[in-house]
């Protein structure tokens, strides 16, 4: 396996000598405390801020899966099974520490990988990996059932209990690679699982360092394996392995539908967090001094790689025509760069195939009658860079204004009444996210109550790990994060001992 291009490639910034040293060594599967290089074929896996080669992992296949599946198994059957909750707490709190420690390294390994700029991998990503494993190590201890008083004749003592659902495959997306992983793998360890992580192909690096890392902290062989490849092989043999008990995917909602119909034949549970087209709601009385930051920081933050970015700005028509003004001018003041360079507020979207994707959204967007305010087209010439593009001038039952763009593009569309708001907020196939920004209480309440989404934010955003987050519609089952995500790995067993 050849490495000269990560030696030949200048950067805006150093390599972490750590980071170099990583990019040259042999890379591979995580399975069973061990690093299986052997494939036949290899994928490359590339910066998106300059194009170039980072380095090379092998592709997995069904045998690769296996391999994992039966070390999972081994592992939860085995030593995995006999640690008490709190030494599985006081393993997670340990990787919790060296993840910490060595946040310079995963967050440059992040934005090489994935885009992102660096402050924005390291104190974003990475911090929000180590609170994640921290909060849930908590819940290792806290998983009670209860004692049910029953109405049957004689003396009944009735209980519930709470336990491990068994061997998870976990499936997370490109956009937040190692946040992602953390809230997966966090939940599943404390409630007791052993693990099978498959990370996107075009982002793997973090989800190997981080299996790594889980050994280094303790955890027993075979309890973090991690699988490389594409979904369309390994995470098919993965959800369809025999060996598998309990399935949670991120990303689209296509592919959520096809995990759904490959896990039926068994009936292993399933877990989605899938795809949003998320409205940002403007009153004519929201303070815009708080309000256009908030909106720019949630739409075109992560190059609007989010699936709760708000794609779609509903402005009241009083302030639409102010609004749209000023949104436009705050989007092109956003600094474009490679994730590295300082400075950077907006780095590449993830693939040249991303790229072409939204930029042909646009374009249909601006042959239906949509007019741009600013950006519509590439920024520089190497790398996946597109400028921040504000549209307005669609309806809201336009294609551009339906799909999920999952890129640095908002539609602004105006209303002249909460209901009408409300409605055009709920027209949607997803139901994942909704802000709303205003000063009025009674206004808050109405579009709490109204808005058909798994999470209502008003005058600013929220993804805290305690806050329970799932979508309503096609936006996915179950809700992660918070004691919900920690109960979506445990199964409920009934005792009833008659006396």
């Amino acid at each position: 396996m050849s490495h000269a291009a990560v030696t030949e490639t200048t950067y805006p910034a150093e390599l972490h000598p750590d980071v170099a040293a990583f990019l040259r060594r042999p890379l591979g599967h995580v399975i069973a405390g061990r690093t299986v290089t052997d494939a036949a074929e290899q994928i490359d896996v590339l910066d998106p801020g300059t194009g170039s080669l980072l380095t090379r992992v092998p592709r997995g296949d069904a045998g690769t899966v296996d391999a994992a599946v039966r070390a999972a198994r081994e592992a939860f059957d085995g030593p995995w099974s006999r640690l008490a909750p709190g030494e599985r707490s006081k393993l997670m709190w340990r990787l919790a520490d060296l993840l910490e420690q060595r946040a310079d390294v995963f967050g440059q390994l992040e934005t090489l990988d994935q885009g992102k700029p660096f402050g924005v991998a390291r104190n974003g990503d990475v911090a929000v990996a180590v609170e994640t494993l921290r909060y849930m190590a908590g819940w290792a201890t806290k998983l009670t059932g209860e004692t049910i008083p029953v109405g049957a004749p004689g003396t009944v003592h009735a209980y519930t209990k709470r336990e491990p659902v068994g061997v998870v495959a976990q499936i997370v997306p490109w956009n937040f690679p190692l946040a992602m992983a953390a809230w997966k793998l966090a939940p599943a360890l404390a409630a007791g699982c052993t693990c099978v992580l498959k990370p996107a192909e075009q982002t793997p690096l973090t989800a190997i360092l981080l299996a790594e890392l889980a050994l280094e902290a303790g955890f027993p062989p075979g309890v973090v394996n991690v699988v490389l490849g594409y979904g369309h092989d390994v995470g098919d043999a993965l959800v369809r392995h025999p060996g598998i008990d309990k399935v949670a995917f991120t990303g689209s909602t296509p592919v959520g539908k096809a995990i759904v119909r490959a896990a039926a034949d068994d009936l292993k549970r399933v877990s989605l967090e899938l795809g949003g087209k998320n409205s940002s709601i403007v009153m004519p009385d929201a303070d815009l001094s708080t309000a256009l930051p908030g909106i720019v920081q949630a739409s075109f933050g992560n190059t609007g790689q989010v699936c709760t970015a708000p794609s779609r700005i509903l402005v009241h028509a009083d302030v639409a025509a102010e609004v749209g003004r000023e949104l436009a001018d705050a989007a092109a003041r956003l600094r474009v760069g490679h994730g590295l360079a300082d400075g950077t507020e907006i780095g590449p979207v993830v693939s040249e195939r991303q790229r072409d994707a939204i930029e042909a959204l646009v374009q249909e967007g601006v042959r239906a009658g949509g007019e741009i305010l600013t950006g519509g087209g590439r920024h520089g010439e190497a790398g996946y860079f597109l400028q921040p593009t504000v549209v307005t001038g669609l309806g809201i039952d336009a294609p551009m204004v339906q799909q999920e763009i999952f890129g640095p593009v908002v539609n602004i569309v105006p209303f002249t009444s909460a209901d009408e708001a409300i409605a055009m907020a709920n027209r949607t196939r997803y139901g994942l996210t909704a802000q709303v920004w205003t000063r009025d209480v009674s206004t808050v309440q109405r579009f709490a109550d109204g808005l058909d989404a798994g999470s209502v934010w008003v005058n600013g955003k929220s993804m805290d790990i305690a806050l329970p987050f799932g979508g309503f519609k096609e936006s996915g089952w179950g809700q992660e994060k918070g004691r919900e995500g920690a109960e979506l790995y445990t199964r409920t067993k009934t005792v009833v001992v008659t006396i």
